[in-house]
């Protein structure tokens, strides 16, 4: 509720008045408990608007910076490509709290920011765990993340969750690859709850397969490991077939899986799809457009299955982006002339007046100029 609120409904402003009736003579006379409760409203209203409101009374403010150290670095696939870092503060305070399926945002040391998944224990205060795998030739994030030691000070925001995790009734967790980062401290808490759940765990070998010895150690009557050498490439409808009626089923992967667990669901028993995407969405009702990078005046046309940020970043490298979906901000660009197609909700109205995030937004058609 806005303080304009709380005025309104201390003071009855804009509500229905409840005056006292009239005296035996007809005439008006005053309500001496309503006044005696409008002057404690008014006073108290004075107090409360003589400060300005402080967020951080209400807790951890995911957008402020934490300085962080490396505490901690250890591999943890056969193949030595998966490592999993853990962090502390650097004057060893307590950290913020977080649930199942939080990730960080990482602002390294050449600029670039990216998303991680938490994958440690939400009790343990002291430190947040992740994992991450080396991409030779992806953005640059992972090989950065990778040449971290211990003692290596990084700069961290959030916790933030948009993959929360719903401790009750029956669950199926479905894993690709690097993807078991925010399922497995799920299925740890589904463990600890006493909940009903399945783990479907796909990956290109036992080798690439990250924290295997510990998933190993689950019971399993509820777990199935399936390396694609040697079961082939799943199916939406294997990776679905342990879903309970009226279950839920988190999935977390590359994007051809979830787009394949996405259609296949409604065929599945359970009743709610949960899913994190690494990688960018595909491009749905597009069409093609123009931006123009105000730096050089070069046009680029975007194809109506791209993304403004996937044609930009052909011919400025540098562009900052991260999650590529929409809700990080990091890709966040000013519009100096032209009509976009916002696809995402972390602008305000205000804010898409005359900025977009390129990573998912679009112009239904003609040419958009970006200040680039």
């Amino acid at each position: 509720m806005k303080l304009s609120q709380v005025r309104e409904v201390l003071t009855g402003q804009g509500l229905p008045r409840h005056d006292a009736p009239p005296d035996i003579k007809g005439r008006p006379r005053p309500d001496r408990a309503m006044r005696i409760t409008e002057a404690v409203a008014a006073k108290y209203l004075r107090v409360l608007t003589a400060y300005e409101y402080d967020p951080g009374v209400a807790g951890h403010n995911p957008d402020v910076a934490m300085k962080m150290v490396v505490s901690q670095r250890d591999v943890v696939a056969l193949d030595e490509n998966v490592v999993q870092l853990r962090f502390e503060a650097e004057d060893g305070a307590e950290l913020p709290a977080w649930q199942p399926g939080s990730h960080l945002d990482f602002h390294l040391p050449s600029g670039l920011r990216r998303q991680y998944s938490l994958c440690g224990d939400p009790s343990d205060r002291t430190g947040y765990s992740i994992a991450v795998r080396r991409i030779p030739d992806g953005g640059g994030g992972s090989l950065e993340m990778h040449a971290l030691e211990p003692g290596a000070p990084v700069t961290v925001r959030g916790p933030r969750n948009g993959f929360p995790f719903v401790g009750e009734g029956s669950a199926l967790f479905v894993a690709g690859g690097i993807g078991i980062t925010p399922i497995l401290a799920m299925v740890r808490a589904a463990r600890d709850l006493g909940m009903d759940w399945q783990f479907v765990y796909s990956g290109r070998s036992r080798e690439s397969i990250p924290f295997l010895d510990e998933i190993e150690t689950f019971d399993r009557s509820r777990v199935f490991i399936r390396p694609d050498d040697e079961f082939g490439l799943p199916t939406a409808e294997e990776l679905l077939e342990r879903a309970a009626p009226g279950g839920a089923v988190y999935c977390c992967g590359p994007t051809p899986m979830l787009e394949s667990v996405r259609r296949a669901f409604p065929g599945s028993p359970a009743t709610a799809l949960h899913f994190e995407r690494f990688g960018a969405p595909p491009v749905l009702d597009g069409t093609e457009f123009e931006v123009q990078l105000l730096s050089t005046g070069e046009v680029l046309t975007v194809p109506a299955d791209e993304s403004a940020l996937t044609v930009i970043k052909k011919t400025m490298p540098g562009v900052g982006y991260s999650c590529q979906q929409g809700f990080c901000g990091t890709c966040r660009v000013k519009v100096l002339s032209g009509t976009p197609d916002h696809r995402e909700t972390r602008l305000t109205d205000a804010e898409q007046e005359n900025e977009m995030l390129i990573c998912v937004s679009r112009a239904d058609s003609g040419r958009l100029v970006l200040d680039l």
